[in-house]
């Protein structure tokens, strides 16, 4: 079992964009992606909250995460994180399957 777990939502296409993903981070989402291996890429958001508890750790960007899409379990590992430049929020996440 992974020491992580996130929950996530599934982004619909009209929630894809720049001015799609501000909104969701005014809503105190973080829009990321999965991707890697056999499946086809997946776009989702998580909660800040949730994901700044897990910044807290230095594991979060060595260890295997476990993300939770509904009812599948997604194994990743953090591929990349952006930032805002001024707040240091995470703005956007990038994640890839182990």
């Amino acid at each position: 079992m992974a020491n992580f777990v996130l929950n996530a939502q599934t982004r619909a296409d009209d929630k894809q964009g720049k001015g799609a993903s501000r909104r969701l981070r005014r809503e105190a989402l973080v829009p990321a992606i999965i991707y890697g291996g056999d499946a086809a890429p997946v776009t989702v958001t998580l909660e800040l909250r949730e994901v700044v508890k897990a910044l807290e750790s230095a594991n979060f960007f060595e260890e295997v995460i476990e993300i939770k899409v509904g009812d599948k379990v997604e194994n990743v590992k953090i591929q990349a994180l952006q930032r805002h430049p001024a707040k240091n929020t995470p703005m956007h996440a990038d994640f890839k399957r182990a």
